[in-house]
């Protein structure tokens, strides 16, 4: 059965308790936000990329035994002035918004200067991001929403460029445990110089409660950019205890040719270029210091969106990667390419490789020019000095076609085993999932006909036995006639169904979920002290990736 990805959804604001089969486990206790795009076409226009949907948010509220879900759509400045125009007039990634050809001259020219000098979208269609107490809508954009995690109203906008000269930053946040996060943004062209910026946004302390706890944001580190008018695009970034690691990928973003984007009639995404002639560069930032570990490290040109986890391991930092040859997954998402693709096998299609580096961090000094400096016997990944202090890493390839990757975020920074996510060996759109054993290599899949499974995401089990104690939650899309669209619960150590709770409503392709909030018998426990919410990590694709 076909699905319709480009059908508008119908927001359903009131709670609705859903109907249970099987038995939700008693200890999960809390709301699993999911977000992504949900309108497509505003009176006779209509976006051309499915990320560049108007974003509509459901909740699932987990409470003894039960389940209830509402959606809502984000109310975004974005989403006003479409709605009050009737028709699309703010410009997103892939489809340029062109004024309604009755207006007059200065509207026009107003619209012309506004792309020239772009001022970016707040429609925040991929992921949610906690800093302190508060949760947002974001984007990649300078702009995130507050939303209300119990009713998902939409609250203030805020722009991060009033706290740091950042112009677009990630959606993929990470937090340690004490609840401050980190992320990245890149900064174009500020006094002359474009660099990227990895910033903390600490957690609320109560002498502080009352001071927006964006204006307590502190700057890590800056790395500079390798071309002022071309940055890297990422759409994640990595983190262990004591370094973060950033990809400066060969998959850029051309600054001139987005500031004439619009006079020359294209989308901003074909600004974005992928030069597959030029390496990777790997930056290793020590998070204690904020300064770059000196030696460089180099691979092949990929393109990577999404980290699934990075570790320390006897003087190497390890990390893992969902990485692409080129950059045709954006493209997957064009809506009229979505009619045609049902999930078969697509000649085009570029499947994704999961892999895993290996960077050594002790020196290289008497080390020969040619020679291997991964020790770690477990693993086939090297990094190989070359001349210059220059060393050239080639990948573990684990598995071939997972994306959206999930770990149980308790073991992020960490050697951890086991990683969830959707299986795209054949199209980018997924029927199935998996459960991957890193030091095995066994999958258990799960997938039913005519279902569309999202990202999976684990929640640990309170005071769980071991690393997959606990369970596995998928918003699915139901395409049986006269069935219902469910939330399924697996079991994280068999991935068998536990349980699966049907809606009243169509739920919607979506691209991330987060745990906003799970108690374990203490009321409103929060996240930044409840070690079974750190799940900071939520993840899609390209541009919104």
């Amino acid at each position: 059965m076909a699905t319709d990805f480009s059908k508008n959804a119908v927001e359903k604001p009131e709670p609705f308790k859903a109907e249970v089969k099987g038995t939700i486990p008693s200890w999960l206790q809390g709301i699993l936000l999911r977000n992504g795009p949900g309108i497509f076409s505003v009176g006779d226009t209509s976006y051309n990329h499915w990320f560049d949907g108007m974003a509509i948010m459901h909740s699932f509220t987990f409470k003894d035994g039960e389940m209830t879900h509402r959606s809502r759509f984000l109310r975004s400045d974005t989403y006003t002035a479409n709605m009050d125009a009737n028709r699309i007039v703010v410009s997103e990634m892939g489809t340029m918004a062109y004024p309604d050809p009755s207006k007059n001259f200065i509207v026009k020219a107003i619209t012309f200067l506004n792309h020239t000098v772009p001022d970016f979208t707040d429609n925040g269609a991929s992921n949610f991001i906690k800093y302190g107490n508060d949760y947002y809508a974001t984007s990649e954009t300078n702009y995130i929403r507050k939303i209300d995690p119990e009713t998902l109203e939409t609250q203030e906008k805020v722009d991060y460029m009033k706290y740091l000269p950042v112009n677009m930053a990630s959606s993929h946040v990470h937090y340690d445990k004490e609840g401050n996060a980190y992320n990245m943004g890149t900064s174009i062209a500020e006094k002359g110089k474009t660099k990227y910026i990895l910033f903390k946004v600490p957690a609320v302390s109560e002498r502080g409660k009352n001071v927006p706890v964006l204006k307590k944001t502190e700057v890590i580190c800056t790395v500079p950019c390798r071309s002022m008018l071309t940055p890297s695009y990422y759409h994640s970034f990595g983190m262990t205890d004591n370094y973060f690691i950033f990809i400066e990928q060969p998959f850029k973003l051309d600054i001139l040719k987005m500031a004439t984007a619009y006079m020359r009639g294209v989308n901003w995404a074909s600004c974005l270029k992928f030069c597959p002639e030029e390496n990777t560069l790997i930056h290793l930032i020590d998070r204690k210091t904020g300064k770059e570990v000196e030696t460089k490290f180099y691979t092949g040109a990929m393109v990577v969106y999404h980290h699934v986890n990075a570790f320390e391991d006897d003087g190497h930092v390890v990390f893992d990667v969902i990485a692409y040859k080129d950059t045709s997954l954006y493209d997957m998402f064009y809506l009229s390419k979505l009619k045609e693709n049902t999930g078969f096998p697509d000649e085009n299609y570029s499947k994704p490789s999961y892999k895993r580096f290996v960077i050594p961090v002790h020196s290289d000094k008497g080390i020969a020019v040619g020679e291997d400096l991964v020790k770690l016997k477990y693993t086939t990944a090297n990094a190989v000095k070359e001349k210059e202090g220059k060393l050239t890493c080639q990948a573990e390839v684990l598995y071939e076609g997972l994306e959206l990757p999930r770990i149980n975020y308790n073991f992020n920074g960490k050697k951890q085993q086991f990683v969830y996510g959707n299986c795209v060996e054949e199209s980018a759109l997924s029927r199935q999932i998996a459960k991957f054993d890193t030091e095995t290599k066994e999958v258990i899949y799960w997938s039913e006909d005519n279902c569309w499974p999202s990202e999976p995401v684990f929640v640990p089990r309170p005071n769980g036995e071991s690393e997959d104690d606990g369970v596995v939650l998928v918003s699915v899309l139901n395409s049986n006639p006269g069935q219902s669209c469910f939330m399924l619960v697996l079991d994280g150590k068999t991935f068998k169904e536990v349980a699966r709770a049907y809606v009243n409503t169509e739920l919607h392709k979506d691209l991330v979920g987060q745990i906003s909030r799970a108690d374990t018998g203490i009321k409103n426990k929060h996240i930044t002290k409840n070690s079974l919410n750190r799940l900071g990590r939520a993840q899609l694709a390209a541009s919104q990736l």
